[in-house]
């Protein structure tokens, strides 16, 4: 059995349930496969956990450096990293929302080795905003509550966005540019055509989507 395949069903049972809530032999059940055999193939419930969580902040984290590699242009970057955030939580929606909530249930040490992933995620957002307000091309009264609002709208299509909602995901990630313009009083809101919006990748723990 794919580690994956163990990775989704326990994404869909934290995001149900949520951590603490779940059991292991719950989680057993749910990939057909008693308590002893689950311990072999993924360690305890944290540490289940903890392969979710930081696969998912890894992801993300080489997503939005690939992005930042193909601009050196601040107002380019920040649209391409606000489309990739805003898309990559609305394509793995459940996973992104496990690592957000669920990582206050890890034990001190793992729990600092987590943040340490999120931190680095959100420096890359702290960087391009200085970089554009070094510039002169950003304009805000604080910069870093401006990234804190940007990336929980971002984050927030996770509890939202449907595939077969009335704006496809292109039109939300153009949207959330949009927004992200204006709150830096940057006069073009559209810096990305919809042919270079990024693709956001599907992670191996996001559960398959039912039509």
């Amino acid at each position: 059995m794919e580690l994956g395949t163990v990775q989704q069903a326990a994404v869909s049972c934290f995001a149900q349930r949520g951590f603490a809530a779940t059991g292991i032999r719950e989680l057993g059940s749910a990939v057909g496969l008693n308590s002893a055999t689950l311990y072999h193939y993924v360690g305890g419930k944290e540490e289940l956990l903890v392969g979710i969580i930081k696969n998912c902040l890894n992801s993300m984290i080489d997503g939005a450096r690939q992005v930042l590699a193909t601009s050196n242009d601040p107002t380019t970057q920040l649209a391409l990293l606000v489309a990739f955030h805003v898309g990559f939580t609305a394509t793995n929606p459940k996973t992104s929302r496990v690592a957000e909530h669920e990582m206050r249930a890890l034990t001190a040490e793992n729990a600092a080795q987590m943040q340490g992933l999120r931190d680095e995620y959100e420096q890359l957002f702290a960087q391009v905003l200085q970089a554009g307000a070094t510039q002169g091309v950003f304009s805000t009264v604080d910069l870093g509550i401006t990234r804190l609002a940007m990336m929980e709208m971002g984050t927030g299509a996770s509890h939202w966005y449907r595939r077969d909602g009335r704006l496809s995901l292109p039109q939300v990630q153009l949207n959330f540019i949009a927004l992200a313009m204006r709150m830096l009083a940057v006069s073009n809101e559209a810096p990305l055509a919809s042919k270079d919006l990024p693709t956001p990748p599907n992670i191996a723990s996001e559960p398959e989507v039912k039509d």
